[in-house]
């Protein structure tokens, strides 16, 4: 299996490579009113508005202010385009399925992480795209969508 390797703060996860359209510079995130408080806003990623994701409030770390040299991932879940913001995207890596642990068997509480892998440098938490918001976050966040007025937003 391939993944994208990305870091927040010292900690390293992945997605798996099928998820990830690209990862481009950061950019000035629009506001979502009555979004979901996991989302940040939107951007526009090429004519589409797509929700900005706070990994940093879902894997519980402290949070800070976007800089320069953050990244978005842009991705792809079953349901809907959506950026991530990580403090850097690095590389891609190719892991034996047999290599990859159960996250249940090791963070059952933590629903949105799949799997965990080592690596030579450490170990990675293997990200969940379609797991990350609740049945309730995602229906906010579709009416939350649904009423956004398109603003002037940067383009991705």
């Amino acid at each position: 299996m391939h993944f994208v390797l990305f870091a927040l703060d010292e900690r390293r996860y992945a997605l798996t490579l099928l998820s990830v359209e690209r990862v481009v510079p950061v950019v000035d995130v629009t506001p979502l009113p009555k979004a979901p408080g996991i989302v940040l806003g939107v951007v526009n990623a090429g004519g589409d508005i797509v929700p900005v994701f706070d990994l940093r409030q879902r894997f519980r770390l402290p949070q800070r202010e976007i800089i320069l040299s953050d990244q978005l991932i842009i991705a792809r879940t079953s349901q809907q385009r959506v950026a991530l913001i990580v403090d850097s995207a690095s590389d891609v890596v190719d892991v034996p399925a047999e290599k990859i642990i159960t996250a249940g068997k090791i963070l059952p509480e933590m629903e949105y992480v799949k799997g965990v892998v080592k690596l030579q440098d450490g170990l990675v938490l293997i990200h969940d795209l379609d797991e990350f918001l609740s049945s309730e976050e995602e229906k906010n966040l579709d009416e939350a969508l649904k009423e956004f007025d398109e603003p002037a937003i940067r383009n991705v």
